[in-house]
C-alpha cells in the first residue's frame, strides 16, 4: 500500500458530514433551551420504567450508529428521567438548579476539550485563579490564602483535612505514613456534620474511631461544653486533638455552628479549624443574613459548593486554605515529566503555580468557566438577593406550616431548610413516621413537588431544602396544599 492510500485509510472521530452534524447541534441547543424554558409545564421528575432500564443492558456497538439515532435514544430514554433539580419545585435534599449561561459554558469548555491546572500559556488557569480570588473576596477570606476548584465538598473536605493532618501531625506524614504516628490523632465535629467528613477521616488513615461526634444543642448546633470536655478527656488519655470541623449549614436542618466560638477553642487548643460550608457559606453575600456565618472567615480551611447556592451546573465546589505553604506542602509533587518553573500568580514569570500542587488530581476540567461566565452575567449583588430570597421563602413556608393545624414544624428555621410533618390527632409517633414517609413518596411519584425526608430526634419529617433560583412563593403554597391533601387521604 503506497503512502497516499495509507493516508486515505487513516480514520478520525470527526464528523464525515460537518453540515449534518452542525444541523444536529443546532437542534440539540434548541431542544435544551425549550427544556429549560418549559420546566414548569412538566412534572418535577419521572421514574425510569422497566423498559428504559432494560434498554441499557447489552454489549457496546461494534459499528457506528447514526448521530441522529443516538440523539433520538437520548430524547426517549435519558432526558425524561432526570433528578429534576432544575425544576422550580424541586427541594429534595439540597441541590442547585443550573443556569442557561452555565449550560453554554459547559458546551464551550467541552468544545476545546479544555484542561485546567497546568502550563502558563493556558488561559483557563487564569480564569480559575480569578474565580478563587472572587470567592476569597466574597467570603471575606484572606487574599493570601490558596484555593482550588473541586468536584464538590466531598473532595474539598478531603483536601482540607489532608492539609490539617499533615500540618499538625507532629511528624512527616508524607514520608513515614500514618502507621508511624507517635500519637492517635483525634478530630471533632457535630452529630449533624455531613458524611463526607467521616469518609475523609477514613480515607486519610485516621480511622473512624478517631472522629468524635459531639452532641448538638436544641438549635442543632455543636454543643460547645461537650466539645471542650471531649478534647480535655482525649488529652488526658494520651490522644492528640488536631482538628475541629464547624458546620456553616448542616444538610438536615441548615444549622450553623457558633463559628466564632469554635475559632476561639481552636486557638486555645492548638487545633486546625475547618468549616464545611457546603450548604450555607454563600449566606455571606446575602446582606440581610450574612451575620449568621460570622466567624467563618477565621477558619484555617473552608469548603463550599458553587453547584448548590451559586446555582451552577454540577459539578463545582471549592476549598480555600489560609496557610498557602501548608496547602502546597500537602500535595506538591513534581516528577521530571511534569517539570515546570516557578512564578507568582499575577506577576510576570516563567510559569504560574500548577493547581495540581494543591489537590490530588492532575487531570482537571475547566469547571471555572461556568462560574466565570455566570457570575459576570448576573453580578454578585443579584446572587446575594436571590440567596436572600431563598431564605425569605424558607421563612414564608415555615409560616404556612405554622398556620396549618394539620402540619407541625420540626424546629425554627435557621437558614434555607424547612422540616415539617403532617399530624393527625390520636395517631402515634410511629404511625405518623410511616404516614409522612408515604406522603413523601406520593409527592415524588406524582411529580408535582419533590421533597425528601430526614430523621430528627427519632422522628420522620418532610425536608424542603430551598436552593433554587426558579422557585416562587406560590410554589410553596402548592406544597402545603398537596401535603395536607395527600395526608388527609392517606390518614
Amino acid at each position: 500500500m503506497n503512502q497516499a492510500t495509507e493516508a486515505r485509510s487513516e480514520e478520525t472521530l470527526d464528523p464525515q458530514d460537518w453540515e449534518a452534524m452542525r444541523a444536529l447541534g443546532h437542534r440539540i441547543l434548541d431542544d435544551a433551551m425549550d427544556y429549560l424554558e418549559t420546566l414548569r409545564d412538566r412534572p418535577v421528575w419521572e421514574h425510569a420504567p422497566p423498559q428504559v432500564k432494560a434498554h441499557f443492558a447489552g454489549p457496546p456497538p461494534p459499528g457506528p450508529e447514526s448521530p441522529d439515532e443516538v440523539y433520538r435514544e437520548y430524547l426517549e430514554c435519558i432526558l425524561p428521567y432526570q433528578l429534576g433539580n432544575s425544576h422550580p419545585r424541586f427541594w429534595g435534599w439540597v441541590a442547585g438548579s443550573g443556569t442557561v449561561m452555565g449550560m453554554f459554558a459547559e458546551l464551550l469548555a467541552a468544545s476545546t476539550d479544555a484542561v485546567s491546572g497546568a502550563f502558563s500559556y493556558v488561559s483557563n488557569n487564569y480564569v480559575e485563579f480569578q474565580i478563587v480570588d472572587w470567592c476569597k473576596t466574597l467570603l471575606r477570606y484572606p487574599p493570601t490564602a490558596t484555593g482550588l476548584l473541586t468536584s464538590g465538598c466531598s473532595a474539598s473536605n478531603l483536601i482540607a483535612l489532608a492539609v490539617a493532618r499533615n500540618a499538625l501531625a507532629g511528624f512527616d506524614v508524607r514520608s513515614r505514613g500514618m502507621t508511624n504516628a507517635p500519637q492517635q490523632m483525634t478530630l471533632y465535629c457535630s452529630e449533624e456534620a455531613h458524611s463526607s467528613i467521616q469518609k475523609a477521616v477514613e480515607l486519610l488513615g485516621f480511622g473512624d474511631d478517631a472522629l468524635r461526634r459531639i452532641p448538638v444543642n436544641e438549635s442543632m448546633q455543636i454543643d460547645l461544653a461537650a466539645l471542650k470536655a471531649a478534647i480535655k478527656s482525649d488529652r488526658a488519655d494520651g490522644f492528640r486533638p488536631v482538628c475541629i470541623v464547624g458546620c456553616a449549614g448542616t444538610t438536615s436542618t441548615a444549622a450553623i455552628d457558633d463559628l466564632n466560638a469554635l475559632a476561639d477553642i481552636c486557638a486555645e487548643e492548638g487545633c486546625w479549624f475547618h468549616v464545611d460550608g457546603a450548604c450555607g457559606a454563600w449566606t455571606a453575600i446575602a446582606p440581610k443574613y450574612n451575620h449568621l456565618v460570622a466567624g467563618m472567615e477565621r477558619a484555617d480551611s473552608l469548603a463550599f459548593d458553587l453547584h448548590k447556592w451559586m446555582y451552577l451546573q454540577y459539578p463545582i465546589g471549592c476549598v480555600l486554605v489560609r496557610n498557602a505553604d501548608e496547602h502546597r506542602r500537602a500535595f506538591s509533587l513534581t516528577p521530571t515529566y511534569l517539570a515546570h518553573g516557578e512564578g507568582e500568580h499575577g506577576l510576570t514569570g516563567i510559569d504560574v503555580p500548577w493547581l495540581s500542587d494543591y489537590g490530588f488530581e492532575l487531570s482537571r476540567g475547566f469547571h471555572a468557566l461556568k462560574a466565570w461566565m455566570t457570575i459576570k452575567e448576573h453580578g454578585t449583588e443579584r446572587y446575594g438577593r436571590i440567596i436572600e430570597q431563598n431564605i425569605d421563602q424558607a421563612h414564608y413556608l415555615a409560616g404556612l406550616v405554622t398556620a396549618a393545624p394539620e402540619l407541625e414544624l420540626a424546629l425554627p428555621v435557621s437558614l434555607n431548610i424547612v422540616n415539617f410533618r403532617y399530624v393527625r390527632p390520636g395517631m402515634s409517633d410511629a404511625a405518623l413516621d410511616r404516614l409522612n414517609k408515604r406522603i413523601e413518596t406520593e409527592l415524588q411519584e406524582q411529580g408535582t413537588v419533590v421533597v425528601s425526608t430526614v430523621t430528627l430526634r427519632g422522628r420522620n419529617y418532610l425536608h424542603a431544602g430551598i436552593a433554587n433560583h426558579r422557585s416562587r412563593r406560590d410554589d410553596f403554597d402548592l406544597l402545603v396544599r398537596e401535603v395536607i391533601r395527600i395526608g388527609d387521604g392517606l390518614a
